[in-house]
């Protein structure tokens, strides 16, 4: 695998200290001698230790060659092949329905764990996931047991005084393989990647321009961490919630109230942390002091005044020197944030407010603090310059790769209407910065993915479906069209760019998996305490929450018994074997491997839900016998796939496993799913103005597709195939 991993140097190579205080270098490796493009300031350099995130460049290769054949692929993350048909039928998606009549309507098969991260890289490098290294949005430290992001590796900073960086944290993505876009652009295919999953960091592109998508992350190196501001908050709802929100009370004052806006933590001060906890576990009462000082100011801080206007249901917000009026049910336009590190280092972000309420309580929500596209604190794009170029031209954008605002509506901070509204506009982003790049005809390939349509049937799926438990008819009355009116969107998109593109340019729609109701939520870690694989001693952990695993403040797994434990599932259906010499405290010798997992495949194959005795799992998948590969290693043991509407609980998710029932009902507005399902219920869909011509196509066959079409040959590392 080809990693991608920051350095800092001068020139000469020395470390910044050794030179002052400059330019961060991205290499290929630490030890790279290959020319280092430079990246802007010690702005770049500070919050690349705070985030743990990079980029690359390097050019080498073939210049850019002539070529008649034009493709744009618009991907459409878990449009649903069945609704997409149903629709299509019924005459709602015309345009959708013309491109298949000149083409063809196909289900698009998905990646054993039909997951968004693994589905895409198996789209970007046409291989399985023992290839490419992406099993699940989730890793676990095979030594620590710690659930973190899985797509990017990485290791903290070091600081000289605490104020100069000495060391900057080598960071890298973890994905293994060759997009296909790279492949192409060695042989001179130019190419436009727009907000494609798994692309972040970016990576270079030889003749070719690349805006990052997820995973990244927002100010605070989370999949976006929001916030909201209420009167009618008690203060024991303050805090941090399950989702990665943060709640505060506001106490008004003569009609005013004072708060503030957590923002990234300060990697000087995570900094000065590790090193007294490096000291070991027994602390002295000045280390403890110290510590606790520390943790009271890790994060940086904006001060926030809200004035409410009752009569009039308005308020006016001042931030970081701008003051923002509001009527109630209003967003505002972006607001720039300057987030000071120390006197050298600023970083830059942007929000979007919306004031919820303002009669008799006020409340008040801000979104999570994008990047901004002028100013983001470590390259967005390759060229660096690109995501700055496409600023300037359409002003600013969303970055954050998980764009939409599922979280506060799962969280019961925004409404079904202020969701929508947020989502209409995330998707209007991605499809303006398409339709730019597609009018600037500086491609031969155009790849433009949008995931509106994942998060909107996330939402809103349980007003498809009347026996979820969160079903409302009267809801429904008002929101049952939701999907519906997105998938119409994707159609319109769909017309628009056809208007646009050049006459005979080949045309193809895709999604990476489709979708299946959620109505039950499944503690896997629950039934493995039951069943005697998972050994808890003591009390069960308590519940767990993303920011807890997103900033590293979390003690997962406190009350294990690993001595004892034979198996332990973390993820979206991932279940791990807890193997000694693999695992920190393995238990299961290798010779008892294969007998552990056969008879561990077959329980599960038997679970049913004690209230009903319905069926919980459609199939069981063994590492060997799906993946093959460098990073097999990495696969976990075993990968379920549950039945329609079943999935892992969210504890489970992040390895919880809580005391009470297996099996509950989803009382959550997030209600439809595709993670942790059977693969093989759970296709995506493909359409194109071409016939292809290979039975069962998956996302693995679309890179080896586009390579033939441009005659480049494709690699004996993809397992695809090409379509026509």
């Amino acid at each position: 695998m080809r990693e991608r991993t920051i350095i800092a140097r001068d020139r000469q190579g020395r470390p910044p200290g050794a030179a002052g205080i400059g330019t961060v270098y991205f290499s290929d490796s630490p030890n790279s001698d290959t020319e280092r493009e430079p990246v802007k300031s010690s702005s770049a350099l500070l919050l690349a230790a705070a985030l743990a995130i990079g980029a690359v460049s390097c050019r080498t290769g073939a210049p850019p060659q002539t070529y008649s054949q034009k493709v744009v692929i618009l991907g459409f993350d878990g449009m649903d092949p069945e609704l997409t048909k149903q629709w299509m039928d019924a005459g709602q998606l015309p345009n959708l329905a013309k491109l298949a009549a000149e083409g063809g309507f196909y289900r698009l098969g998905t990646s054993h764990n039909p997951e968004s991260p693994t589905s895409w890289a198996s789209f970007a490098t046409g291989s399985n996931a023992g290839k490419h290294n992406i099993y699940d949005f989730l890793v676990r430290d095979v030594k620590t047991y710690m659930p973190d992001l899985g797509i990017v590796r990485k290791s903290p900073p070091e600081f000289l005084f605490n104020y100069v960086p000495i060391k900057m944290p080598e960071i890298s993505s973890i994905r293994g393989g060759t997009s296909f876009w790279v492949t192409a652009g060695r042989q001179g295919v130019r190419s436009s990647l727009l907000t494609v999953p798994i692309t972040f960091p970016p990576e270079a592109v030889e003749n070719g321009e690349l805006l990052a998508g997820l995973p990244l992350p927002d100010i605070r190196g989370t999949i976006g961490t929001f916030y909201y501001f209420a009167t009618d908050l008690s203060r024991y709802e303050e805090g941090n919630t399950e989702m990665g929100g943060i709640l505060k009370r506001l106490v008004m004052d003569k009609g005013v109230a004072r708060t503030e806006l957590v923002g990234p933590p300060n990697p000087v001060v995570k900094a000065q942390q590790r090193a007294i906890l490096a000291r070991g576990p027994a602390l002295s009462d000045a280390d403890k002091a110290a510590l606790a000082d520390l943790t009271a100011r890790e994060d940086i801080r904006l001060p926030i005044t809200v004035h409410w206007n009752r009569p009039e249901r308005r308020a006016t917000i001042e931030i970081d020197g701008k003051s923002v009026s509001l009527a109630e049910g209003e967003w505002s336009k972006w607001v720039t944030l300057e987030f000071r590190v120390n006197f050298l280092v600023r970083l830059h972000g942007m929000v979007q407010l919306f004031l919820v309420r303002a009669d008799k309580e006020l409340q008040l929500y801000i979104s999570p603090v994008n990047w901004r596209p002028d100013k983001p604190p470590v390259p967005i794009s390759y060229p660096e310059s690109f995501s700055s170029q496409i600023n300037d031209r359409l002003g600013f954008f969303r970055t954050l790769g998980w764009a939409e605002a599922t979280w506060p509506l799962n969280e019961d901070r925004l409404d079904e209407k202020a969701f929508m509204d947020d989502l209409y506009r995330a998707f209007d982003d991605r499809a303006q910065v398409a339709l730019h790049r597609i009018d600037a005809k500086q491609w031969d390939l155009l790849v433009a993915v949008s995931e509106s349509t994942d998060r909107v049937q996330h939402m809103m799926w349980r007003y498809l479906d009347k026996t979820h438990p969160m079903y409302n008819e009267a809801e429904a009355a008002k929101y049952g069209d939701s999907i519906l009116r997105v998938y119409r969107r994707v159609d319109q998109f769909v017309a628009e760019v056809r208007e646009h593109l050049p006459p005979g340019t080949q045309l193809i729609v895709m999604s990476d998996h489709g979708f299946h109701s959620f109505r039950h939520a499944v503690n896997l870690n629950t039934w493995l305490v039951n069943e005697g694989f998972l050994a808890i001693k003591g009390q069960r952990t308590e519940m767990k929450g993303m920011n807890e695993m997103f900033l590293g403040s979390g003690q997962f797994w406190e009350n294990v018994d690993w001595s004892r434990t034979k198996a332990y599932a973390m993820g979206l259906g991932q279940v791990y074997i807890n193997l000694k010499g693999r695992e920190g405290n393995g238990a299961v010798d290798p010779a008892e491997y294969k007998a552990v997992v056969d008879d561990l495949a077959a329980r599960l194959m038997g679970m049913t839900d004690p209230r009903n005795g319905a069926r919980i799992i459609s199939n069981v998948y063994k590492r060997d016998e799906i993946y093959s590969g460098p990073f097999i290693g990495n696969a976990p043991d075993l990968q379920t796939g549950m039945m329609d509407g079943y999935r892992v609980s969210w504890q489970t998710t992040l390895g919880g496993s809580p005391p009470g029932e297996i099996v509950y009902a989803n009382a959550r507005k997030w209600s439809g799913d595709h993670c942790g399902f059977d693969y093989k219920t759970i296709p995506g869909l493909l359409i194109t103005n071409r016939k292809i011509e290979a039975p069962d196509p998956t996302v693995m066959d679309i890179g080896p597709t586009v390579l033939k079409y441009f005659g480049v040959p494709i690699p004996k590392e993809m397992d695809g195939k090409p379509l026509f």
